[in-house]
């Protein structure tokens, strides 16, 4: 590994096992660690883009790359080969944060797999363990032909292609964690670059987001999360945060439902602006910030105490995670509607166990009731609009 790569790796690990004693302090030492580190995952990943010889060092990450390493080497300034390398590193860095708030003999499976049109991936999955009911990390870096169908897709977000059937890129890491233990919430987050090329040329964007998903509403964790995803977006534009803010609340929405799938993040797609290596140093340190978001909370949470009452309605809840992911995600649809699609790897987020129950309704002010109000009003984490208000 690198010198730089190493201090990287060291100081966003190091801010996880600190997190024990900052939160016993007082807010604005709280605050002043947050700070920090977002300043520092900017300052780590500035220069990233020129930083390439993590490719030489295969042994860090949970398998060998998609794409040969002769061919990453010829192109270490093309975008392709950047994005592979990162979500490479982000996805060693998570499954190895998860599995220290393991037993020492839960560990990720790895399974590297290809595609017959181009490309491949590396799906890491730990199923059964102790904290970790289900945690699945993957990459895939495919490319090839978008048939209609996939095409239809992307015009509904608003993309103007001029071909019917289009050659295209995509890179990106993926994780859903679904935990045992009811007061620990479910996190995802999801990386991407897109190159699509049609008769005017080359089209390139990013996209991208991290949410949470509790089972038990706890403010403190809501707030040190979303504090954690805006530094990181404040560190390359400061109006990041709260239009990402809105655009998860919105997308992670169940409409049928009339309620949102958690307690949000960020959400963001299409980006490609103001220039590719500003977007791509951006997503770099919102995928960084994911560990300093999430693990904290998991140590937290992990041994606390509860029960059937609690594991029942951590069931119920999931279930409502499964209905958003198989009628709403466009991430789902997308992946199924590709050639050759690997529909376990596509399927991943599912958890392992899941439960319905006819006109289930909280009763009134219990813990369940508070979760359902916020996750019928999304709630402003950081107070940002009254703090607009009194300026």
């Amino acid at each position: 590994m690198s010198f730089k790569v190493a201090i990287r790796s060291f100081k966003t690990l190091s801010y996880v096992g600190s997190y024990k004693k900052i939160r016993e302090r007082n807010l604005k030492f709280y605050c002043a660690a947050v700070i920090g580190a977002g300043y520092m995952a900017y300052q780590q990943h500035k220069n990233s883009s020129a930083d390439m010889k993590e490719i030489l060092q295969i042994k860090n990450y949970m398998a060998e790359p998609v794409t040969p390493i002769s061919q990453l080497e010829k192109n270490p300034n093309d975008m392709k080969t950047q994005m592979e390398l990162l979500i490479m590193r982000i996805q060693a860095e998570f499954c190895r944060a998860l599995e220290k708030e393991e037993d020492e003999e839960a560990k990720f499976l790895v399974d590297r797999w290809t595609r017959k049109e181009g490309g491949g991936g590396i799906t890491c999955v730990l199923q059964d363990g102790r904290v970790f009911e289900k945690a699945g990390v993957n990459i895939s870096v495919v490319s090839g032909t978008l048939p209609p169908a996939a095409v239809q897709q992307m015009k509904t977000r608003g993309k103007n292609f001029d071909s019917q059937e289009l050659p295209f890129f995509a890179a990106g890491v993926s994780a859903v964690i679904h935990p045992r233990n009811p007061m620990v919430p479910t996190i995802h987050f999801n990386y991407r670059y897109f190159e699509v090329t049609d008769k005017n040329g080359v089209q390139w964007w990013f996209g991208g987001g991290t949410d949470l998903t509790p089972y038990y509403l706890n403010e403190e964790d809501a707030t040190h999360f979303h504090l954690t995803l805006k530094h990181a977006c404040d560190a390359h534009d400061k109006t990041y945060y709260g239009r990402f803010k809105k655009w998860c609340d919105d997308y992670f929405s169940i409409p049928h439902r009339g309620e949102r799938r958690g307690v949000g993040g960020i959400f963001f797609d299409d980006i490609d602006s103001p220039d590719q290596t500003s977007a791509f140093n951006f997503v770099t340190s919102c995928a960084e910030a994911v560990i300093p978001s999430y693990i904290p909370i998991v140590q937290k949470h992990k041994d606390d105490a509860y029960g059937y009452h609690e594991r029942q309605w951590q069931l119920l809840r999931r279930g409502r995670y499964v209905e958003f992911n198989l009628i709403y995600d466009r991430g789902t649809k997308f992946g199924l509607f590709t050639p050759e699609a690997r529909y376990e790897s596509i399927l991943m987020s599912l958890p392992l166990n899941a439960k319905w129950e006819y006109m289930h309704t909280p009763k009134p002010n219990s813990a369940e009731e508070k979760l359902m109000k916020v996750l019928k009003e999304p709630r402003d984490w950081l107070h940002l609009e009254q703090a607009r208000q009194v300026a």
